[in-house]
């Protein structure tokens, strides 16, 4: 089956333009024209990847971003005109994975649609079960515990601390990064990677604000804590 794309956008041109653009290249479109509309697809059609229009008239994209994060970890990508950094920066922590800013080029969307669901694949050379600082690290499940307990992390953070850990120690440059885990140049934009360290640390640090697990290399990028 081929990939089907949940196209969350308010503005009948741009909709129409894209899901014909999108189904042009191989990606089957099912639209939604509000928030409401987009909860409730999502609980009752089977998508691959939301792209979330974040100026949507009722529930707006960053709480349809929230609620869908909240619901699990479908991967969603924010579109939106706000060039704005803290607009970008809202959507991320909100939960997307990923953003593209309007006007939109449906090829350059499709590459990050396709790069986005590789995640599903396993990291090359994933490193051994590991444990440190109560945690748990079972890379062939995908699975992180903290003192027993499953911590849930997205695809994209999962992706992430696995590139961190597969380092075993030695530093992974931002560039590294954000090629292994989202697949293509950023152009010295580095909110996507810097958000979802925040994320990350959040989730796996038992104090997040003074990081002994995923370990700031000032300048160059990430390693993790010798164990």
């Amino acid at each position: 089956m081929g990939t089907s794309a949940l196209l969350v956008e308010d503005d009948a041109g741009i909709r129409e333009a894209l899901t014909l653009a999108l189904t042009d290249e191989g990606i089957q479109v099912v639209p939604a024209v509000s928030g409401e509309q987009a909860l409730e697809l999502t609980g009752s059609a089977t998508v691959d990847v939301v792209l979330l229009d974040l100026t949507l008239p009722g529930i707006d994209g960053l709480t349809v971003c929230q609620t869908l994060r909240q619901r699990g970890e479908l991967p969603i990508i924010i579109i939106t005109a706000r060039a704005d950094a803290a607009d970008v920066i809202k959507g991320l922590e909100a939960g997307a994975d990923d953003y593209v800013t309007k006007p939109l080029v449906a090829s350059v969307l499709a590459a990050r649609i396709r790069a986005l669901l590789r995640r599903r694949a396993p990291v090359g050379g994933q490193p051994e079960p590991l444990r440190i600082d109560g945690l748990e690290v079972l890379p062939e499940h995908g699975v992180v515990r903290r003192d027993g307990v499953d911590l849930h992390l997205t695809r994209t953070e999962l992706r992430l601390f696995l590139e961190i850990a597969g380092a075993q120690g030695r530093i992974v440059t931002r560039e590294e990064l954000l090629q292994r885990v989202w697949g293509y140049d950023y152009f010295g934009d580095t909110r996507l990677l810097d958000v979802h360290i925040r994320r990350l640390r959040r989730k796996v640090e038992r104090h997040p604000d003074r990081p002994t697990v995923i370990l700031t290399v000032r300048g160059i990028g990430y390693r993790l804590r010798e164990s």
